[in-house]
């Protein structure tokens, strides 16, 4: 079993190098890892219903789609992801509470009475400190999940206020849980790093076989090119996302603008606007321009420039307007 020192906090890095690990070893892994503010979406959300596109837009968070599914989380730097890879067989291929066990035997030696709640929690006085998730590939499972050890909850919370009553899919929904740090809950304060450490001595008492190994530079320059030509990629982050229909209702300069897309593969096939409940016309430019484009704040602000629409050229915010699209 080989223990990966991943020191990365690039979180495109990251989530590649689970992917590489997965499908390129045969050893079982154990990898602790951290990242950078992001959001990581399950494989099968529709991603702009999990986020607050305009708060991770303007604050420059990285949105990432991961290979498991399960629902949207927030890393950062106070935030500690474990990853297992094991051998698995047909009648135990998904068992979140076993791959658990040892994160909360842990946790229970640190003086921090954490159990295994709901579908895939763990939970310490009803309140959420991690996540998990599992991706099966051939023979083998990919669990992973989250300890909250200090993130910053106010960014996390911000980050991923959903507005998921303007989707209409058969997307994953996460479930929203109140969150809690586990720094609070321990008998005697410490950083983040030394809570790491003790982790990774913890996995080494439990796993007298683990070997520590360090990504070579042939592993960092295969990582990188799954980074490259799959999680950088738009249309794996948002156009992955199950088709869905988006309403939105905006007032705007007294007036009340309405809003109905259907999305498919991340591209728009047809949009309708009202204003003051008088629709546009079928031919107006904006309509025209909407077809077939991406789904995202860049393709649509273009087109609102180019055409003005209400004035878009002017406004000292753009989102004023662009924020009807998302």
């Amino acid at each position: 079993m080989l223990f990966v020192k991943n020191q990365s906090l690039d979180p495109w890095f990251n989530i590649a190098s689970e992917e590489y690990l997965l499908k390129h070893f045969d050893e079982e892994i154990i990898m602790l890892w951290r990242s950078n503010p992001s959001i990581i979406v399950g494989k099968h959300q529709n991603t702009l219903a999990e986020i607050n596109l305009e708060y991770v837009t303007k604050n420059n968070i990285p949105v990432v789609r991961r290979l498991s599914g399960g629902g949207t989380v927030f890393h950062d730097p106070g935030n500690i992801n474990f990853t297992f890879i094991k051998g698995t067989d047909k009648e135990n291929l998904v068992n979140f509470r076993f791959h658990t066990q040892p994160v909360i035997n842990f946790l229970k030696s640190m003086g921090v009475d954490a159990s295994f709640e709901g579908k895939n929690d763990l939970r310490v006085n009803g309140l959420k400190i991690s996540g998990n998730a599992e991706h099966i590939h051939k023979n083998k499972v990919l669990h992973h999940g989250t300890l909250l050890f200090d993130a910053n909850l106010a960014h996390l919370n911000e980050a991923i206020k959903a507005k998921e009553e303007l989707f209409e899919s058969k997307a994953v929904k996460s479930i929203r849980s109140k969150v809690a740090n586990i720094s609070r809950f321990l008998p005697k304060p410490m950083s983040c790093e030394e809570f790491l450490q003790k982790l990774e001595s913890y996995f080494f008492q439990q796993y007298p076989s683990l070997e520590k190994y360090e990504f070579h530079a042939s592993d960092i320059k295969t990582i990188n090119q799954i980074k490259e030509e799959k999680y950088l990629q738009w249309d794996w982050n948002f156009g992955w996302s199950p088709g869905y229909i988006f309403k939105n209702l905006i007032h705007y300069n007294k007036m009340r603008l309405a809003l109905e897309m259907k999305v498919v593969k991340g591209r728009i096939e047809f949009a309708d606007i009202s204003i003051d409940n008088v629709k546009l016309p079928d031919d107006d430019a904006v309509f025209i321009s909407l077809r077939n484009t991406q789904h995202k704040p860049e393709e649509i602000e273009k087109i609102l420039a180019e055409t003005d629409f209400l004035g878009f050229n002017s406004l000292s915010d753009p989102w004023e307007l662009t924020g009807l699209f998302f």
